[in-house]
């Protein structure tokens, strides 16, 4: 451990370095000078610095403050000629790990500077630890959202296999979400969430009967009722967990059906009653529905799909998700591009509830 002392009195160098020299793999590192001293020890790491309050060129409140500002956990032990009881406690209360008084008492030095010493050896030690803990927990946190991340790509795969609505649109639909996200400022974390829990929106068609799922024409009143359902399904499926992402997926299944002006479903929130992954999910869902060819309708093109969304602002839609769309409109485009259909998997037919 090396040990930096500072004192501007040659003989009491001497002292302390043959003192600081009993002591058990310590390498005493001697300064008469406390701004070479400081220079020595912005560019390395004492294990214990001992310094005179008293020199001309540093006094202990500076030497106290430039210490604290490179090494705020390394101890100092503070040496003085003063018994004034007011300097040892403005000493202390800078920051100084301990006190002691000229002439020293060679015995207590060697002492308090051993404990000093096996102090932060221990701290250094719990330091160390709590970093290789906290490197086992990072680790640990990634590989789990690596697991959910999989699973729910299982999980919308086999979706998919159910409901033959192409991986394309659950692609399309998830990077608009991204998109819309980023117009809105939403922190990266936040959108890279998003892009992993929006391809959940219609897990929830799971338990959907077949003959309304795969009904190759529009759904007769009572028929589009059951579908609806998948909204529910889908919250039921993904929300009993703690988890941020499947909490996230959860919301979206739940109320990405939900219109702005209260008329949705299931629940009918209106507003900022619906979260904002669900608004968001809205927009995306609708345009990708729009802009895709079902069996019962062509798809539309990209501008009339846009004007759509313009004209449902306020009543289907939020306007402020509205508008977070149609900026960028290239990216837009250029996501419909990327994931389009025929070069996807050719599971083409489905119905967009």
């Amino acid at each position: 451990m090396k040990v930096v002392i500072v004192d501007d009195m040659p003989l009491v160098l001497t002292l302390l370095r043959h003192l600081v020299s009993k002591l058990p793999d310590c390498e005493p590192l001697c300064f008469s000078d406390p701004l070479e001293a400081m220079q020595w020890c912005m560019k390395n790491e004492p294990d214990l610095i001992v310094a005179d309050y008293d020199m001309p060129q540093m006094n202990g409140t500076a030497l106290l403050e430039a210490v604290r500002l490179c090494h705020p956990d390394v101890p100092v032990l503070m040496i003085t000629s003063s018994s004034v009881a007011e300097l040892r406690y403005r000493v202390l209360h800078l920051g100084s790990s301990d006190f002691l008084t000229k002439p020293l008492d060679n015995v207590e030095f060697v002492a308090r500077a051993s404990n000093l010493l096996a102090a932060h050896a221990h701290y250094k030690t719990l330091s160390s630890r709590a970093e290789a803990l906290a490197g086992v927990v990072e680790q640990t946190a990634t590989e789990v959202v690596n697991y959910q991340r999989t699973a729910l790509l299982c999980l919308s795969r086999a979706t998919r296999y159910r409901d033959p609505e192409t991986g394309a649109h659950i692609q399309r639909m998830a990077h608009y979400c991204r998109h819309i996200a980023r117009n809105l400022g939403l922190p990266q974390d936040q959108q890279a969430l998003l892009l992993d829990a929006a391809p959940m929106h219609d897990v929830g068609k799971v338990g959907v009967p077949d003959a309304i799922l795969l009904k190759p024409a529009r759904l007769e009143p009572y028929e589009f009722l059951i579908m609806q359902q998948h909204a529910a399904i889908g919250h039921a499926i993904l929300s009993r967990t703690r988890s941020p992402l499947l909490d996230m997926a959860a919301q979206i299944a739940y109320t990405h059906h939900e219109k702005y002006d209260g008329t949705g479903y299931p629940r009918g929130l209106a507003g900022e009653q619906i979260p904002l992954v669900g608004r968001i999910a809205a927009v995306a869902d609708v345009y990708d529905a729009l802009t895709s060819r079902r069996p019962y309708k062509e798809a539309w093109s990209p501008g009339a799909a846009a004007d759509y969304l313009v004209k449902g602002s306020g009543s289907h839609f939020d306007p402020v998700c509205v508008q977070a769309f149609l900026e960028g409109w290239d990216e837009v485009l250029d996501i419909q591009q990327q994931f389009s259909d025929d070069q996807q998997d050719p599971l083409r037919n489905g119905r967009a509830a």
